[in-house]
């Protein structure tokens, strides 16, 4: 794995139908081929050759050129019912993706755009034209649309403003900060006027990153002791917003240190996904009654609408520098099974790319 903010996405003609040996290679994709239980194993997952697919009008041929992995894509390696479809064994998973056209039958989105999309663990995508973005490549590099541009971004503009209704003046603690949407909670906070925020990450490294490099007002490693010690060191006074990416115990301790009228957006769980029996709830929900406290889940894909406003305000944080990002990235589709379980274990300071 490397981590770097400048990768060198600029498309190689070759790259999915040549070999090392210069022989023809059909493009690649991954397919869920058993369904986890606990954590993932690289034996749930195959990498196989596609069959070539004529376009039908209307579609366009995509060579993906960068690709994301995300903790909420475990869900959907299970087969039990949530709110979006599981993959389908023996069938390529799907994700957010950035390529390159290649292929047009479609007028408005000619040969040589670059285009965001679903498809992504595979090397070539054939997509419907409506079902595309055309993105500008010379405003942000590929890569950006599926973070801070992205989903990601939205996630923590909508979380963070709407689900949590952040005001100036707020205490903001968000886990998983070090991560692709936590990392933008943090910033995005800082820059509506939150007097104080506070992340955790898993190591020291990302909490020099949250502090030093991303402007967090104080961040602890969650592995130095309990979390409820550790955010009442770092939030003697408490806290108005949790921004949640854990849960666990992590919930629990952000709900002891709510202060009167405190909200919770709980965007994500990420320490119970891989727990084969149901993980307890925090013990000290009856604190709610005393702080008035709110805990609300969310979903991204219910806050569209914000879309365009999270897009003008991001345009021109990443202008004054209010907001940054750091990506860490895997090379080539047969490494995108190991980039993913490095998600889950932490292995990634902010978005976690797989370049194909």
């Amino acid at each position: 794995m490397s981590t770097d903010t400048t990768p060198d996405t600029t498309p190689d003609p070759t790259a999915t139908s040549t070999d090392a040996a210069g022989t023809t290679q059909a493009p690649r994709e991954v397919r869920l081929v058993s369904r986890p239980v606990g954590w993932p194993e690289p034996s749930d997952f195959a990498l196989a050759d596609t069959e070539p697919v004529e376009l039908a009008d209307g579609q366009v041929r995509v060579r993906n050129l960068v690709m994301s992995v995300d903790p909420y894509m475990r869900g959907r390696m299970s087969a039990a019912k949530s709110y979006a479809a599981p993959y389908e064994l023996g069938e390529a998973m799907t994700g957010g993706a950035v390529g390159e056209v290649v292929e047009s039958r479609a007028d408005a989105v000619p040969v040589g755009a670059h285009v965001l999309h679903g498809l992504g663990w595979r090397e070539e995508a054939v997509v419907d034209a409506s079902a595309v973005r055309v993105v500008d490549t010379d405003a942000a590099p590929v890569s950006a649309y599926l973070g801070v541009l992205g989903m990601t971004g939205l996630t923590a503009y909508a979380g963070l403003t709407r689900v949590a209704g952040m005001k100036p003046g707020d205490v903001v603690f968000v886990s998983g900060a070090a991560g692709a949407v936590g990392s933008v909670v943090g910033q995005v906070a800082k820059a509506l006027g939150a007097s104080r925020v506070i992340g955790s990450a898993g190591s020291q490294e990302k909490v020099d990153h949250l502090v030093t490099d991303l402007g967090f007002d104080a961040a602890f490693n969650y592995k130095d002791g309990k979390v409820s010690d550790l955010l009442r060191e770092a939030a003697p006074d408490g806290i108005d917003v949790y921004f949640d990416n854990v849960g666990g115990e992590h919930l629990e301790a952000a709900v002891g240190s709510l202060r009167l009228g405190g909200r919770i957006a709980v965007c994500g769980m990420i320490s119970v996904y891989n727990d084969t029996e149901p993980a307890p709830g925090p013990r000290n929900l009856a604190r709610l009654i005393q702080t008035r406290g709110r805990i609300e889940g969310f979903l991204v894909g219910d806050h569209g609408d914000l879309a365009d406003e999270y897009a003008q305000q991001a345009a021109g944080w990443l202008a004054d520098g209010s907001l940054t990002s750091r990506e860490t990235f895997v090379d080539g589709i047969d490494h995108a099974v190991e980039a993913f379980l490095g998600v889950l274990k932490g292995a990634n300071t902010g978005k976690m790319l797989v370049r194909l």
